[in-house]
């Protein structure tokens, strides 16, 4: 406060001020200690709701059976690679011969002893585009190789073609040649390459052999399709396939069918994330007798309802065709440590003999035009109603917390400053008393000092 009360005349301590504001402080740390408590639940609390929001995500990502479901191809990979939207494709048994691939419409050009020096000469390139269309690229000494010309070739997105230097391989003198080819296959896209107009250089500069863009020829159980690009979609709905060499004469099987191993994994998964709620749930209760219930959520009623929801939603009867059913018939049950657990062939016997019944397990299904709920749709209303802000439990729990943080804060506040105006009373006080006993004892020794100095009678 900007005062020093020095010697106290009074033989009171020299501290007494700090002694008295260090005890009306007292209450201002027991509630800090109460909101570092308070803090540590709220820390619980986001690592519960964490969780929470994991398996919701999971869940989001299943939300029906075809984003649960995965499909796999099997093939002849060495014709075909192929891969499926599992939204939109469905499991079929094809038989497949590739007869011909598509091919662009290409050009060789003459060929020259260097790459980067041989000089080609000055002139200019015309294309006939598939469209009709023709299109020049102009070349001056500057660019007058191999090189040259193939990087204002490739610099020119409107041809819709790339230019690439080759060694043709054949030991001669000339090696070095041009190839240009179109972007685009199949016999729509045929372009020409007719005009090379050069003079003055070290060789001709012509085109020396031209490949016409052509169709590629599958054969799809028995009939012929053409196709005007290896990567084929529409073929089969939700399939892409890529052709990648011809093999005419070879049939071969295109197999669709469900991946249950993948699907299992999925089923895995979210198990998975149940358990680390529960998990959580069991480290909160695990107490004893040194156990600080104020720091933890042991026992809490956040625990008891989110644990009571989630042990009702496994034991929760679900109407199928097949009769009432439960998550266990697909062997998620309860282990003896109170988590869950999955029994793998269990649950592949079911999804590989009755697809339906799985899917109504975990979807439900259409009831007099009503959808009822599955295991799946279940925990999709736990996670959102849990999570629903502001009426959630989770969001309720928060609220409480911080509401319980600001009221401490707000205390703390209006305590700090009644401290403050207490501690600026005490010092004034002091310090007039300071004043008053030193003037006191000032006259006291004047008036000592007057009477020692009188004469004698």
């Amino acid at each position: 406060m900007g005062i020093s009360l020095g010697s106290i005349n009074s033989g009171l301590p020299k501290d007494i001020v700090e002694q008295i504001i260090s005890a009306e402080k007292i209450p201002i740390q027991k509630m800090e200690q109460k909101k570092v408590k308070i803090q540590e639940k709220t820390a619980l609390v986001n690592e519960l709701s964490k969780h929470i929001e994991q398996l919701n995500e999971k869940i989001l990502k299943n939300s029906n059976l075809k984003e649960f479901g995965d499909l796999k191809i099997a093939t002849d990979e060495s014709i075909i690679t192929a891969s499926a939207d599992k939204k939109v494709a469905y499991p079929g048994d094809y038989r497949f011969e590739v007869l011909k691939l598509a091919q662009k419409s290409s050009a060789l050009t003459s060929g020259f002893p260097d790459k980067d020096k041989s000089y080609v000469g000055v002139g200019f390139l015309e294309f006939f585009l598939p469209n009709g269309e023709s299109k020049s690229i102009f070349i001056d000494k500057s660019d007058a190789t191999l090189s040259g010309v193939a990087k204002l070739i490739n610099s020119d997105p409107e041809l819709g073609m790339k230019a690439n230097i080759v060694n043709d391989g054949t030991g001669s003198e000339d090696p070095w040649r041009l190839l240009l080819s179109f972007d685009e296959s199949g016999r729509e896209n045929r372009a020409e390459f007719p005009y090379l107009y050069f003079v003055d250089g070290e060789r001709d500069f012509y085109i020396d052999k031209e490949r016409e863009a052509e169709n590629g020829v599958v054969r799809l159980d028995g009939f012929l399709i053409e196709t005007p690009s290896n990567q084929i979609q529409g073929l089969l709905p939700g399939v892409s396939i890529e052709l990648m060499r011809a093999d005419e004469g070879k049939e071969f099987n295109l197999k669709i069918s469900n991946d249950n191993l993948a699907t299992s994994q999925k089923i895995y998964e979210i198990v998975e994330n149940i358990n680390a709620i529960l998990k959580f749930i069991n480290v909160q209760n695990t107490m004893d007798q040194n156990t600080d219930t104020s720091r933890t959520l042991g026992g809490d009623v956040l625990l008891q309802n989110i644990e009571h929801k989630l042990r009702g939603l496994i034991f929760k009867p679900i109407d199928t065709d097949f009769g009432q059913r439960r998550i266990s018939d697909l062997g998620i049950t309860f282990q003896k440590n109170g988590l869950l657990a999955v029994d793998q062939n269990k649950f592949e016997t079911k999804i590989t003999g009755n697809l339906k019944e799985v899917s109504q397990i975990l979807y439900g299904k259409n009831k007099q035009n009503v959808k009822t709920p599955g295991f799946i749709t279940n925990l999709e209303i736990f996670g959102k109603e849990t999570l629903k802000i502001p009426s959630g439990t989770i969001p309720l729990k928060k609220k409480t917390l911080r509401d319980g943080i600001s009221s401490i804060d707000k205390k703390i506040e209006n305590t700090d400053r009644h401290i403050a105006q207490k501690e600026s009373n005490l010092r004034n006080k002091f310090a007039r008393l300071e004043k008053e006993i030193s003037r006191i004892k000032g006259q006291g020794s004047e008036a000592a000092s007057i009477a020692g100095g009188k004469p004698g009678p």
